[in-house]
């Protein structure tokens, strides 16, 4: 029987393989008897669902086994975002959140999300201890829990609704004034998701012109993956492009996640995204405590902090790392190429939709203007021009044997350029004396390679892709 792992995010797997009801019930109990562990009176934690096959019955079976333990539960009335559950649990002081979701993963696929009291995802020493819990716990005969009416009837579960609290905190952290000025016209899509009620309802009411795509559930997700990567809004795209809007807006299958489109239609990648959001509130809040980003992510956010003394944090691959930052108070902003963004004053967790409206706020402030614009207007302000670029390789066994060796003889020249550094804190990435990189990261779950590339033009992202090949032979 496969061992129960979880990853950057939480434990995924395909929905009636190994994500089953009697796998949820064992990894909740572990999840329960942890908390219970750790507490000194009852503890309380919020439990959330998205809008995949059967969400809600996993997120009914979780509670129930969570309120037999004696933890109070708040269950949400309806599919939530992530960003919403890690902010009440924060709001209420719970001792963590339980979020049934498999965020922009395959349609087949579902998951169980564990965040923390700071409502950001707890770090692998706890998550380490649930996983031998959950393989003690498999030998032994499952326990029957009480109906979750009968639960819900002594008050152990309490639904919820916690959208209001939420869009009051996201008027808090946005200039909606700026917005409503601007007259903006913006198309969202959904994806399918949870970010519902959310994203475009607060766009209506900041007074945007607001089309909206795939507002409906659909646990196959229209055929696709609730990705919202380039490939996935195509459709966003053509609405952008023929509706005359100044922006596409979109959100993962959880909403952790953005994806956004500039007014032309061309699709912005979030490692510019991070850039320009960290000159913009530099600008506007005059925010400079610091940034953060993963090691993976582009150094264009470097490029912008540096003239302006903002310390850099760089952190593993995982957003549980970055969301650290934001809870210590050490960084204004931190992001990943993987389209995850907080802010400070808000919770350690990828914010999808909170994202969206800042980028939202910054076109509003920029007259309307494009994306491309206010990039173009960033590299003139460094200096230099940033191309990033990610590919994932597909290895053959024998070709995943010979990388380790491969990853321990460094070439001392890539491209025709020296390799001034090596970075081995997630990965192997190889700094060259021109300020480009590639890194190298191995996935824990597939036989892939993870190839990540900063360069100064599309022609060096080339030339370094085939460089970077040539030398894993991939």
């Amino acid at each position: 029987m496969m061992p129960i792992r979880f990853g950057t995010s939480g434990w995924r797997d395909i929905i009636a393989d190994t994500f089953t009801f009697t796998n949820v019930r064992l990894v909740t109990r572990a999840i329960a008897e942890y908390l219970l562990d750790e507490a000194t009176h009852q503890p309380q934690v919020v439990v959330g669902y998205d809008t995949r096959f059967l969400s809600e019955a996993f997120a009914a079976e979780a509670a129930a086994v969570l309120a037999a333990h004696g933890i109070r539960v708040w269950l949400t009335d309806r599919d939530a975002p992530t960003p919403v559950i890690a902010y009440e649990v924060t709001r209420l002081g719970a001792a963590g959140g339980l979020n049934i979701t498999a965020s922009h993963n395959p349609p087949e696929y579902n998951g169980l999300k564990f965040s923390g009291p700071t409502g950001g995802p707890v770090l692998p020493t706890v998550t380490d201890r649930i996983e031998k819990r959950v393989q003690e716990l498999r030998v032994q005969p499952e326990t029957p829990y009480p109906p979750l009416a009968e639960l819900e009837a002594k008050g152990l579960v309490v639904r919820i609704d916690p959208r209001p609290a939420y869009l009051n905190r996201l008027r808090e952290l946005v200039d909606f004034k700026a917005i409503a000025a601007a007259h903006l016209k913006v198309a969202v899509d959904l994806l399918y998701g949870t970010a519902k009620g959310y994203l475009d309802e607060i766009l209506l009411e900041a007074g945007c012109d607001v089309q909206t795509l795939h507002e409906s559930r659909n646990p196959a997700f229209g055929g696709l993956t609730p990705d919202p990567s380039e490939v996935n809004l195509r459709e966003l795209t053509a609405v952008v492009r023929s509706s005359g809007c100044h922006l596409g807006l979109a959100t993962d299958g959880d909403a952790d996640r953005y994806g956004i489109i500039d007014r032309d239609g061309r699709f912005i990648e979030p490692n510019y995204i991070l850039a320009l959001l960290l000159r913009h509130l530099i600008n506007t809040r005059g925010w400079r405590m610091g940034v953060a980003r993963s090691v993976a992510t582009s150094h264009l956010v470097d490029a912008v902090a540096r003239p302006q003394a903002v310390p850099v944090y760089e952190t593993k691959v995982g957003f549980k790392y970055l969301g650290e930052l934001i809870t210590q108070e050490k960084v204004a902003l931190c992001g990943e190429e993987s389209a995850g963004l907080t802010i400070r004053g808000h919770v350690p967790e990828k914010d999808g939709i909170l994202a969206a409206l800042l980028v939202t706020e910054m076109v509003a402030m920029a007259g309307g203007h494009s994306i491309q614009r206010l990039l173009d207007a960033l590299y003139a302000e460094v200096g230099s021009t940033i191309y990033a670029s990610r590919l994932n390789l597909h290895l053959t066994r024998e070709q995943q044997v010979r990388l380790a060796d491969r990853l321990k003889d460094l070439p001392t020249r890539v491209a025709g350029l020296a390799v001034v550094e090596v970075n081995r804190l997630d990965g192997t990435k190889l700094l060259l004396e021109d300020g480009s990189w590639f890194l190298v990261r191995s996935s824990g779950t597939e036989p892939v390679v993870r190839l990540y590339l900063d360069a100064h033009s599309e022609a060096q992202i080339e030339e370094l892709t085939a460089a970077a090949r040539a030398f894993l032979n991939a």
